[in-house]
């Protein structure tokens, strides 16, 4: 079975060939751990996050959300058929579901920053396979690869950031995820564009720019992060790795886990079907695209202030305000599916659930050691996959049965309802499970 034209398989040889060297250098270069962390050692915060946003874009959007824009083209130029694109889809989830616990074990025992440099090495092989491959199972076995990335290197990212800045967990990690509404912007206009001015080969140009992206921001990780200093856990200094069963029995990680996962399941469904939903109802299409818009443009700032504001109030209220608020955002269409109760659940969740995200992984880590963070971050990430798994193909069952959209997104607010719940008791479960740090 020929995978790959001649050409394309002697370009593709080539740059793995100059590549990996480089990956490997990279990777090898300047990933030594502090042994404290005093002013003196600590990174600025600024090019911390701003990098941290970077990682977001290349890791989130263009290896996970992106697919959907590319593949218009991708599926006129290979002639795949709705299942087949539709396939790819999942096996990059799948991808990202199988490797997001050894990802967290990974960056626990050899440091978040090798695993994040790995990570964007197997989304930048990814796109360059994409960009050369002609083959449906080659292309899938890229895609498979892009969801490895991500799973390698944004859970590791989200822990480095948090353990570097614990007094500002939560604007750090909010700064980081504003990269999702950022890249969705730059993802939205650059596309369309490539794929229109070259409509037979744009497609293939829109993976070489995401694989040069990916490349660039794995030197900028290299020069910028650096894995946060080992805690004292003894009169020697030494630190050894404490055992992982203690996060996996944490009844505190567990509650955030099933509130994340709850925000997977609901978050996807409402990602792919709320935009039909406004169509059924009468909303004309570009009004429709309009909002979803400015929902992405709304979460580029909501996410660092949430992560402000969760860090002043604490993370189980900031998760009570923001749950509420998303599930007030997901009832108003079901109670009235109009255009102004689409207008206001596309702004109530750009404004607020971005904080949902944010505020969710920074709570998963405090009541864990330090160096178990990147496992903490993998294991509810483990919940938020397998919602996320569950939630389309359930709803897409739900929406053929009942003829119509309202029922899906009622069972979806009935979810987002009783994770309020879980969310106030988070300040319970962290009190009963609260450790010191170091």
């Amino acid at each position: 079975m020929i995978f790959f034209p001649v050409a394309d398989s002697l370009r593709f040889g080539i740059v793995l060939f100059a590549y990996f060297p480089i990956v490997f250098y990279l990777s090898h270069t300047n990933n030594k751990r502090l042994r404290s962390m005093t002013p003196a050692h600590r990174p600025p915060m600024i090019l911390m996050v701003l990098t941290g946003m970077l990682c977001t874009i290349v890791l989130v959007v263009f290896a996970r959300l992106a697919y959907g824009l590319v593949l218009p083209g991708m599926r006129e130029g290979l002639g795949l058929s709705y299942p087949e694109a539709a396939n790819l889809g999942t096996v990059t989830a799948l991808g990202y579901l199988a490797l997001v616990m050894t990802a967290g074990v990974f960056a626990a025992r050899w440091g978040g920053r090798l695993a994040i440099i790995l990570g964007l090495a197997m989304a930048c092989t990814g796109f360059v396979g994409l960009s050369l491959a002609s083959n449906y199972f080659v292309i899938m076995a890229m895609m498979v690869l892009l969801g490895f990335g991500t799973a390698f290197g944004y859970t590791p990212l989200i822990s480095l950031l948090g353990a570097w800045f614990p007094e500002k967990r939560g604007a750090a990690i909010g700064f980081a995820n504003g990269g999702v509404g950022m890249g969705m912007l730059i993802a939205g206009t650059l596309v369309p564009w490539l794929t229109t001015t070259d409509p037979d080969d744009g497609w293939r140009t829109v993976w070489w720019v995401f694989a040069g992206a990916a490349f660039l921001v794995m030197i900028v990780v290299s020069v910028v992060l650096k894995n946060p200093p080992l805690p004292d856990d003894g009169p020697s200094g030494s630190a050894r790795l404490p055992a992982k069963s203690a996060v996996y029995r944490n009844t505190h990680v567990i509650n955030v886990g099933l509130i994340y996962g709850i925000i997977g399941c609901t978050y996807i469904v409402q990602t792919i079907f709320m935009f039909s939903y406004a169509l059924a109802s009468g909303i004309p299409a570009i009004t429709a695209g309009k909002l979803a818009s400015m929902m992405g443009l709304l979460s580029v700032f909501s996410g660092p202030a949430w992560g402000w504001v969760s860090d002043r109030i604490g993370r189980s209220n900031a998760l009570v305000v923001c749950m509420s608020l998303s599930t007030t955002a997901m009832a108003l269409p079901v109670l009235s599916p109009t255009l102004p109760a689409f207008t206001a659940h596309f702004v109530i969740l750009g404004l607020c659930v971005s904080g949902l995200f944010t505020s969710v992984l920074a709570a998963c880590t405090e009541t864990v050691h330090p160096r178990l963070a990147p496992v903490a971050v993998s294991f509810i990430t483990l919940f938020f996959a397998i919602g996320q798994l569950i939630g389309p193909a359930l709803a897409g069952l739900l929406i053929e049965w009942a003829g119509g959209f309202r029922e899906v997104f009622a069972i979806a607010a009935c979810l987002m309802g009783g994770a309020i719940y879980l969310c106030w008791y988070t300040r319970k479960s962290q009190q009963r499970m609260m450790v010191t740090p170091g």
